[in-house]
């Protein structure tokens, strides 16, 4: 099965640290957020997994020669001379993701509960859904709006008050408000939707973008535990998650 872990990012947030090392380096428990991703994937069967590398891209090059790729098949999608965000991510990534079965999109600032494998199974047991996307009811400002089908309609943000809908008429009080996680399994034939889009784009404005043509459905996790690592301060709640429940991923 094919993985595809974001760690291209430059982590702003978490300077000074990110100053000298990327972000998907920074540890978490003792150990890089990439190697938490790596094992976890591993773990649930993923055993050929693509890796986007931007900010101090060579320091990831050499941890994975390091640790002999953790003993899977590692593929380099190469963006360090420009950062194409997360749907630009996955296009540039097409030669490897490409394929008659899914792929497993994780962010690498990403520590969570979830089994990757049941998320993964419950894509395959929808073959109309071009994407399955890991969400939860946890507070943020961003929210994707879905129907009672699980379906995805629009976006909202809480704080501006600004909506996003190709939807006639959308009405944001009438949908189901989620949280995504950073973590989606999506269909291969989501290239050949694609073919419009080219260098640098976020995958919701493209998932928004094409969501009243095609199924991008949700998958609310019950008993779902989710960090994002990528703040100093969830950086301190994750080593402290992990000292008290080092078994939890």
């Amino acid at each position: 099965m094919k993985a595809l872990i974001f760690a291209a990012g430059k982590g702003t947030r978490l300077r000074p640290l990110t100053d000298t090392m990327p972000k998907a380096l920074v540890p978490v428990g003792g150990k890089p957020m990439l190697e938490h991703v790596i094992l976890k994937l591993k773990a649930a069967g993923f055993d050929r997994i693509a890796i986007n590398i931007h900010h101090l891209g060579e320091q990831i090059l050499d941890f994975l020669r390091a640790n002999q790729n953790f003993g899977v098949e590692i593929y380099i999608s190469d963006e360090r001379d420009y950062l194409l965000d997360t749907g630009g991510g996955i296009k540039k990534a097409e030669p490897f993701l490409r394929g008659n079965e899914p792929f497993l999109v994780h962010n690498v600032d990403i520590l969570s509960n979830i089994d990757l494998l049941k998320l993964y199974q419950l894509h395959l047991d929808n073959p109309k859904a071009l994407a399955t996307l890991l969400v939860s009811k946890r507070k943020t400002s961003r929210y994707l709006l879905f129907n009672k089908e699980n379906q995805l309609c629009g976006w909202r943000n809480r704080e501006t008050g600004e909506v996003k809908s190709y939807y006639p008429y959308f009405d944001p009080a009438q949908y189901n408000e989620f949280a995504f996680s950073g973590i989606h399994v999506i269909s291969s034939e989501i290239f050949k939707w694609m073919d419009e889009w080219t260098g640098k784009f976020p995958i919701i404005n493209f998932y928004l973008s094409i969501c009243a043509r095609t199924k991008i459905m949700a998958f609310p996790a019950e008993h779902l535990e989710i960090i994002d690592v990528g703040k100093p301060e969830t950086l301190r709640i994750a080593d402290e998650w992990l000292a008290h429940e080092p078994d939890i991923l």
